[in-house]
């Protein structure tokens, strides 16, 4: 039996004896009217005869974290939602039959105490106990040295385990709560609407991406999980919802990275009457907005390297930036064979006849995107990959679109939105002829966008954030796994 399932075994007898001793294992009949953090914040600093003068009343639930046991007495940590205190058991204290009970107890079992406080020979703020009563036995032992297990998989798998033993998990996971409510109170600010559009679709868009696939029996129809919300809040601007924004859940039918999970929060926000260019300004204002309440400044630590967000950001034409990155001619960028000939030289492996667009953007995510670390707005996309964006005006091979890149990682995606039907129409139909090739992220068509956009749209501009990846800059982790609470993992074998 190994030592895991030996300790288990102990932990049910000891619960087995709490059982036939009468003591309720899972009652719900006590109620905390105290936290841990909130008692050391507002009487920490007391002298030991203000707190005496306290008298009793303090009442706290949470888990056990660590016992050390003297026999006729015991100190223990219990954990709460805030924070830890220590608590003192006094067999004298609390009675012999209590006694009895509190040393069938064990580390993770859940308890709530009712006490006084006081102040230890060590000066540690302590409560000492009146009663202690089982809430919830922990079966199963905790994890001696949790950050050193070998398999990381173990912390996502078993999240719970990793909130409970790890508090910068939890406080990461709380950072993440905040920066959201900080998002949704800048956009509220701006007069920008909340809103919800539909997670289940008849036509997967707004994005390039597989989709995920479903059925709904009582209509008999197939339905796609959505890839983006776009073009349902685009038609919220045919609508006259002139400011919209959105905070909610994609998947994505792709691979699983450090960077990529199927499933992930985005937000979206569509401005009517404003071009990418005011985009960008919202973008940095946000930006800084979040690191200034979060990280305390404009200037963060994100994988080793220091990332100055003071604006104005670098705007950064696409193909200037390939060009500089890689040593190579600006004019050798606009012309296809040269720019194989750099992918080949490059050791790139690309598809062969690519058109110039997709070719430029297989080169640009090789060779430049690790590069940019510093806030860069990477601008002028070709027409081939952005089948929703509005051409510029004086290179109508281009579209008005952006997209941000901080820390080697994309973060954000906007463009000045298409809003011609005609035109729509148009690349659609292109959109559709490369999906019959072959090319199974191509947009579907959409006609009642169409018809949407035949009732007239606002000129308007449009914006996605990647909430995963904007809170692993803000926070500091490596891998996107770590700011979700549930990852999608393999089945356990």
């Amino acid at each position: 039996m190994d030592e895991t399932t030996e300790q288990t075994e102990v932990r049910r007898q000891k619960l087995s004896k709490l059982k036939d001793a009468g003591v309720p294992l899972y009652p719900n009949n006590f109620q905390p009217e105290h936290l841990s953090a909130d008692i050391a914040a507002q009487f920490g600093a007391l002298a030991d005869d203000q707190l005496a003068a306290t008298g009793g009343g303090f009442s706290l639930a949470g888990r056990i974290m660590a016992i050390r046991s003297f026999g006729k007495a015991s100190f223990f940590h219990l954990q709460d939602r805030k924070g830890r205190i220590q608590v003192y058991v006094r067999r004298d204290r609390v009675g012999e039959d209590a006694y009895k009970v509190f040393e069938q107890l064990d580390l993770g079992d859940i308890v709530g105490v009712r006490g006084r406080l006081f102040r230890t020979k060590t000066k540690e703020l302590t409560i000492e106990a009146e009663s202690v009563q089982l809430l919830a036995k922990c079966l199963r032992p905790l994890p001696e040295k949790w950050h050193g297990l070998a398999d990381i998989e173990a912390r996502y798998r078993q999240r719970y385990l990793d909130l409970m033993v790890n508090r910068d998990v939890k406080e990461l996971f709380e950072k993440r709560s905040r920066i959201i409510r900080l998002i949704r109170k800048f956009f509220e600010e701006r007069d920008f609407l909340e809103v919800e559009t539909p997670m289940m679709q008849s036509i997967p868009g707004g994005a390039a991406a597989r989709p995920f696939i479903t059925h709904h029996n009582a209509l008999n129809m197939g339905l796609y999980l959505r890839v983006a919300p776009e073009l349902f809040l685009k038609r919220l601007l045919v609508g006259g919802m002139e400011r919209v924004f959105e905070l909610n859940r994609n998947f994505r039918n792709e691979g699983i990275s450090i960077r990529h999970n199927p499933e992930f929060t985005m937000l979206e926000f569509y401005q009517a009457y404003a071009t990418y260019d005011d985009l960008m300004k919202l973008t940095e204002e946000l930006f800084v907005a979040i690191a200034k309440d979060v990280c305390g400044g404009l200037k963060i630590n994100s994988g080793g390297q220091e990332i100055d967000l003071t604006p104005p950001w670098r705007r950064l034409p696409l193909a200037d930036a390939v060009a500089e990155f890689t040593g190579a001619a600006r004019s050798d960028i606009d012309d296809s064979r040269a720019l194989q000939a750099l992918a080949d030289a490059k050791g790139l492996k690309i598809e062969p006849a690519l058109p110039h667009g997709k070719l430029l953007i297989e080169v640009f995510e090789k060779l430049v995107e690790p590069n940019l670390v510093q806030p860069t707005f990477i601008k002028d996309y070709p027409l081939e990959v952005s089948p929703l964006a509005r051409k510029n005006e004086n290179h109508p091979a281009l579209v008005d679109r952006f997209e941000l890149y901080i820390g080697g990682r994309e973060l954000a995606n906007a463009f000045s939105e298409l809003n011609d039907p005609a035109d729509q129409r148009e690349r659609f139909d292109e959109q559709a002829a490369a999906r019959k090739a072959g090319d199974e992220e191509a947009h579907a068509v959409d006609d009642d966008y169409v018809r949407a956009l035949e009732y007239g749209m606002p000129p308007a501009g449009g914006e996605g954030i990647g909430i995963d990846r904007l809170i692993m800059l803000f926070t500091d982790s490596p891998s996107i796994r770590d700011v979700i609470l549930f990852p999608l993992l393999r089945p356990e074998r």
